[in-house]
Protein backbone atom coordinates (compact mmCIF):
# COMPACT_ATOMS: atom_id res chain seq x y z
CA UNK A 1 0.00 0.00 0.00
CA UNK A 2 1.43 3.37 -1.21
CA UNK A 3 0.57 6.79 0.57
CA UNK A 4 1.21 10.68 -0.62
CA UNK A 5 2.94 11.21 2.91
CA UNK A 6 3.18 10.29 5.93
CA UNK A 7 0.32 12.16 7.62
CA UNK A 8 -1.90 9.90 4.76
CA UNK A 9 -0.14 6.57 6.11
CA UNK A 10 -1.26 7.44 9.70
CA UNK A 11 -5.12 7.97 8.84
CA UNK A 12 -5.31 5.31 6.32
CA UNK A 13 -3.05 1.82 7.04
CA UNK A 14 -5.63 -0.40 7.82
CA UNK A 15 -3.11 -2.40 9.93
CA UNK A 16 -4.28 -1.67 13.77
CA UNK A 17 -1.07 -1.67 15.39
CA UNK A 18 0.04 1.68 13.66
CA UNK A 19 -3.77 3.40 14.77
CA UNK A 20 -2.25 3.58 18.69
CA UNK A 21 -2.19 0.26 19.43
CA UNK A 22 -4.02 -3.02 17.96
CA UNK A 23 -7.61 -0.52 18.14
CA UNK A 24 -9.59 1.48 19.94
CA UNK A 25 -12.34 -1.27 21.04
CA UNK A 26 -12.36 -1.37 25.02
CA UNK A 27 -10.05 -4.81 26.28
CA UNK A 28 -12.66 -5.19 29.41
CA UNK A 29 -16.06 -4.95 27.43
CA UNK A 30 -17.85 -8.06 29.24
CA UNK A 31 -15.35 -8.26 31.30
CA UNK A 32 -16.86 -8.61 35.33
CA UNK A 33 -14.66 -5.94 37.37
CA UNK A 34 -15.47 -7.40 40.55
CA UNK A 35 -12.56 -8.59 42.45
CA UNK A 36 -12.78 -12.23 42.46
CA UNK A 37 -13.42 -14.36 45.93
CA UNK A 38 -10.45 -15.14 47.63
CA UNK A 39 -8.19 -12.72 45.97
CA UNK A 40 -6.70 -9.79 47.91
CA UNK A 41 -7.54 -6.24 47.32
CA UNK A 42 -4.07 -4.78 48.11
CA UNK A 43 -2.20 -7.28 46.59
CA UNK A 44 -4.11 -6.86 43.27
CA UNK A 45 -3.57 -3.30 43.14
CA UNK A 46 -0.12 -3.30 44.15
CA UNK A 47 1.01 -5.66 41.72
CA UNK A 48 -1.10 -3.24 39.07
CA UNK A 49 0.62 -0.77 39.83
CA UNK A 50 4.21 -2.10 39.79
CA UNK A 51 3.29 -3.28 35.93
CA UNK A 52 1.89 0.19 35.08
CA UNK A 53 4.52 2.02 36.37
CA UNK A 54 6.86 0.31 34.52
CA UNK A 55 4.82 1.20 31.51
CA UNK A 56 4.14 4.87 32.13
CA UNK A 57 7.64 5.66 32.64
CA UNK A 58 8.73 4.23 29.71
CA UNK A 59 6.31 5.68 27.76
CA UNK A 60 7.75 8.81 29.02
CA UNK A 61 11.07 8.42 27.78
CA UNK A 62 9.96 6.70 24.48
CA UNK A 63 7.80 9.85 24.26
CA UNK A 64 11.23 12.12 24.32
CA UNK A 65 12.27 10.67 21.13
CA UNK A 66 9.53 12.54 18.77
CA UNK A 67 11.15 15.08 16.55
CA UNK A 68 14.60 13.15 17.55
CA UNK A 69 14.39 10.04 15.43
CA UNK A 70 16.72 8.98 13.11
CA UNK A 71 13.87 9.17 10.43
CA UNK A 72 10.04 9.81 10.49
CA UNK A 73 8.84 6.11 9.95
CA UNK A 74 11.45 5.14 13.10
CA UNK A 75 10.12 8.84 14.64
CA UNK A 76 5.87 7.01 14.29
CA UNK A 77 6.87 3.85 15.30
CA UNK A 78 8.63 4.92 18.84
CA UNK A 79 5.47 7.09 19.60
CA UNK A 80 2.97 4.29 18.96
CA UNK A 81 4.72 1.95 21.48
CA UNK A 82 4.92 5.18 23.40
CA UNK A 83 1.12 5.16 22.86
CA UNK A 84 0.81 1.50 23.34
CA UNK A 85 2.55 1.30 26.84
CA UNK A 86 0.35 4.79 28.07
CA UNK A 87 -2.80 2.85 27.45
CA UNK A 88 -1.50 -0.43 29.17
CA UNK A 89 -0.56 1.92 32.21
CA UNK A 90 -3.65 3.28 32.04
CA UNK A 91 -5.13 0.47 32.13
CA UNK A 92 -3.69 -1.19 34.92
CA UNK A 93 -3.28 2.60 36.74
CA UNK A 94 -7.35 2.29 36.54
CA UNK A 95 -7.49 -1.47 38.08
CA UNK A 96 -5.03 -0.51 41.06
CA UNK A 97 -6.91 2.37 42.03
CA UNK A 98 -10.47 0.53 41.54
CA UNK A 99 -9.72 -2.17 43.84
CA UNK A 100 -8.34 0.38 46.55
CA UNK A 101 -10.12 1.27 49.31
CA UNK A 102 -10.86 4.11 49.04
CA UNK A 103 -10.86 3.95 45.44
CA UNK A 104 -8.37 6.19 43.29
CA UNK A 105 -8.43 7.02 40.00
CA UNK A 106 -5.43 6.49 37.48
CA UNK A 107 -5.00 10.23 37.27
CA UNK A 108 -4.37 10.82 41.02
CA UNK A 109 -2.23 7.85 41.16
CA UNK A 110 -0.28 8.97 37.86
CA UNK A 111 0.27 12.54 38.77
CA UNK A 112 -0.19 12.64 42.87
CA UNK A 113 2.18 10.16 43.78
CA UNK A 114 5.93 11.28 44.39
CA UNK A 115 9.09 9.13 43.39
CA UNK A 116 9.28 6.96 46.43
CA UNK A 117 5.97 5.84 45.90
CA UNK A 118 6.67 4.37 42.15
CA UNK A 119 7.67 0.48 41.83
CA UNK A 120 8.50 0.89 38.10
CA UNK A 121 12.22 -1.41 37.36
CA UNK A 122 15.35 0.71 37.12
CA UNK A 123 15.50 -0.55 33.32
CA UNK A 124 12.85 1.97 32.08
CA UNK A 125 14.29 5.03 34.14
CA UNK A 126 17.53 6.65 32.54
CA UNK A 127 17.07 8.83 29.84
CA UNK A 128 17.51 7.61 26.34
CA UNK A 129 21.23 7.81 25.04
CA UNK A 130 22.32 6.80 21.36
CA UNK A 131 19.37 4.99 19.35
CA UNK A 132 21.43 1.99 19.58
CA UNK A 133 20.76 2.07 23.50
CA UNK A 134 16.87 2.52 23.21
CA UNK A 135 16.05 -0.29 20.61
CA UNK A 136 18.72 -2.76 23.41
CA UNK A 137 16.63 -1.73 25.99
CA UNK A 138 13.22 -1.70 24.18
CA UNK A 139 14.03 -5.44 23.25
CA UNK A 140 14.93 -6.46 26.84
CA UNK A 141 11.68 -4.71 28.11
CA UNK A 142 9.43 -5.81 25.45
CA UNK A 143 10.80 -9.61 25.50
CA UNK A 144 10.55 -9.70 29.34
CA UNK A 145 7.05 -7.78 29.74
CA UNK A 146 5.80 -10.06 26.38
CA UNK A 147 6.35 -13.18 28.66
CA UNK A 148 4.87 -11.88 31.59
CA UNK A 149 1.61 -10.96 29.91
CA UNK A 150 1.68 -14.12 28.25
CA UNK A 151 1.53 -15.57 31.92
CA UNK A 152 -0.73 -13.02 32.74
CA UNK A 153 -3.51 -13.78 30.45
CA UNK A 154 -4.35 -17.28 33.15
CA UNK A 155 -4.47 -15.80 36.26
CA UNK A 156 -7.61 -15.50 38.29
CA UNK A 157 -8.41 -11.53 38.16
CA UNK A 158 -10.56 -11.67 34.92
CA UNK A 159 -9.54 -7.88 34.17
CA UNK A 160 -5.73 -8.02 34.38
CA UNK A 161 -5.89 -11.12 32.29
CA UNK A 162 -7.72 -9.19 29.66
CA UNK A 163 -5.44 -6.26 30.41
CA UNK A 164 -2.58 -8.59 29.18
CA UNK A 165 -4.33 -9.71 26.45
CA UNK A 166 -4.67 -7.20 24.75
CA UNK A 167 -1.16 -6.18 26.20
CA UNK A 168 0.36 -8.61 24.79
CA UNK A 169 -0.08 -8.17 20.95
CA UNK A 170 1.15 -5.12 21.32
CA UNK A 171 4.38 -6.37 22.89
CA UNK A 172 4.66 -8.57 20.33
CA UNK A 173 4.82 -5.77 17.74
CA UNK A 174 7.41 -4.17 20.47
CA UNK A 175 9.64 -6.70 20.48
CA UNK A 176 9.45 -7.00 16.60
CA UNK A 177 10.29 -3.73 16.10
CA UNK A 178 13.27 -3.61 18.31
CA UNK A 179 14.99 -6.96 17.38
CA UNK A 180 15.05 -6.05 13.60
CA UNK A 181 16.69 -2.37 14.41
CA UNK A 182 19.11 -4.67 16.78
CA UNK A 183 20.19 -7.14 14.14
CA UNK A 184 20.00 -3.93 10.94
CA UNK A 185 22.84 -2.32 13.66
CA UNK A 186 24.87 -5.04 15.15
CA UNK A 187 25.03 -7.20 11.30
CA UNK A 188 25.47 -3.10 9.89
CA UNK A 189 28.68 -1.34 9.62
CA UNK A 190 31.51 -1.21 11.89
CA UNK A 191 30.19 1.91 13.50
CA UNK A 192 26.67 0.53 13.76
CA UNK A 193 28.31 -2.62 15.43
CA UNK A 194 30.22 -0.91 18.00
CA UNK A 195 27.18 1.87 19.05
CA UNK A 196 25.06 -1.31 19.44
CA UNK A 197 27.64 -3.11 21.95
CA UNK A 198 28.00 0.16 23.15
CA UNK A 199 24.25 0.55 24.39
CA UNK A 200 24.17 -2.98 25.21
CA UNK A 201 27.21 -2.33 28.06
CA UNK A 202 24.88 0.77 29.26
CA UNK A 203 21.92 -1.44 29.58
CA UNK A 204 22.71 -4.36 31.11
CA UNK A 205 23.46 -3.95 34.83
CA UNK A 206 19.82 -3.07 35.21
CA UNK A 207 18.79 -6.38 33.54
CA UNK A 208 18.91 -8.48 36.22
CA UNK A 209 16.46 -6.89 38.42
CA UNK A 210 13.82 -7.97 35.63
CA UNK A 211 14.04 -11.85 37.01
CA UNK A 212 13.96 -10.98 40.98
CA UNK A 213 10.72 -11.49 42.44
CA UNK A 214 9.98 -8.14 44.99
CA UNK A 215 7.69 -8.47 47.89
CA UNK A 216 5.18 -7.59 45.39
CA UNK A 217 5.68 -10.79 42.88
CA UNK A 218 5.69 -13.24 45.23
CA UNK A 219 2.41 -12.16 46.98
CA UNK A 220 0.81 -12.03 43.60
CA UNK A 221 1.85 -15.19 42.58
CA UNK A 222 0.55 -16.67 46.04
CA UNK A 223 -2.39 -15.12 45.10
CA UNK A 224 -3.03 -16.70 42.06
CA UNK A 225 -2.62 -13.25 40.07
CA UNK A 226 1.00 -12.83 38.71
CA UNK A 227 3.86 -14.31 37.46
CA UNK A 228 6.93 -15.42 38.75
CA UNK A 229 9.74 -13.01 37.02
CA UNK A 230 12.38 -15.83 37.38
CA UNK A 231 10.42 -17.91 35.32
CA UNK A 232 10.30 -15.94 32.49
CA UNK A 233 14.22 -15.78 32.03
CA UNK A 234 14.26 -19.07 30.16
CA UNK A 235 12.09 -17.64 27.13
CA UNK A 236 13.41 -14.12 26.94
CA UNK A 237 17.00 -15.52 27.07
CA UNK A 238 16.23 -17.71 24.17
CA UNK A 239 14.68 -14.37 22.61
CA UNK A 240 18.25 -12.42 23.17
CA UNK A 241 20.51 -15.61 22.48
CA UNK A 242 18.86 -15.58 18.80
CA UNK A 243 18.45 -11.63 18.15
CA UNK A 244 22.30 -11.27 19.06
CA UNK A 245 23.46 -14.18 17.09
CA UNK A 246 21.51 -12.63 14.13
CA UNK A 247 23.38 -9.39 15.26
CA UNK A 248 26.52 -11.13 15.60
CA UNK A 249 27.16 -9.93 19.33
CA UNK A 250 27.78 -11.75 22.33
CA UNK A 251 24.42 -11.52 24.83
CA UNK A 252 25.90 -10.70 28.22
CA UNK A 253 25.14 -13.10 30.95
CA UNK A 254 22.25 -12.85 33.32
CA UNK A 255 21.88 -13.07 36.73
CA UNK A 256 18.68 -13.91 37.76
CA UNK A 257 19.42 -12.77 41.38
CA UNK A 258 19.78 -9.47 41.05
CA UNK A 259 18.87 -6.66 43.76
CA UNK A 260 15.37 -5.63 43.80
CA UNK A 261 15.56 -1.48 44.21
CA UNK A 262 12.51 -0.40 41.77
CA UNK A 263 9.83 -2.94 42.89
CA UNK A 264 10.88 -1.69 46.73
CA UNK A 265 10.89 2.06 45.94
CA UNK A 266 14.56 2.61 45.50
CA UNK A 267 14.90 5.14 42.37
CA UNK A 268 17.79 6.63 40.37
CA UNK A 269 18.19 10.00 39.86
CA UNK A 270 16.59 10.28 36.69
CA UNK A 271 13.51 8.92 38.17
CA UNK A 272 12.38 12.67 40.49
CA UNK A 273 13.04 14.84 37.14
CA UNK A 274 10.99 12.89 34.55
CA UNK A 275 8.15 12.95 36.93
CA UNK A 276 8.46 17.14 37.67
CA UNK A 277 7.58 16.84 33.48
CA UNK A 278 5.04 14.58 33.68
CA UNK A 279 2.95 16.00 36.49
CA UNK A 280 3.51 19.58 36.38
CA UNK A 281 0.79 20.80 34.63
CA UNK A 282 -1.42 18.06 37.22
CA UNK A 283 -0.24 19.52 40.43
CA UNK A 284 -0.36 23.37 39.45
CA UNK A 285 -3.81 22.91 38.94
CA UNK A 286 -5.39 20.25 41.04
CA UNK A 287 -8.62 20.60 40.89
CA UNK A 288 -8.96 20.50 36.88
CA UNK A 289 -10.44 17.84 34.97
CA UNK A 290 -8.57 16.06 32.13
Amino acid sequence: MSFDNAYEALTEQQDARWAFGTGFGDPLDGVDTAVPPGVDGPVLSAYCLALADDALIASQRLAEWVTRAPELEDEVALANIALDLLGQARLLLSRAGQVEDPVRGEDELAYFRDASEFRDVLLVEPPHGDFAETVTRLLVLSSWRLALFTGLTGGADPVLSAIAAKGAKELAYHRDYAAQWVVRLGDGTAESHRRLRAGMAEVWPRVPELFAAAATDRAAVAAGIGVDPAGTLPEVAAVLDQVCAAATVERPAIDPAGPVRGRAGEHTEHLGPLLARLQGVARAHPEASW
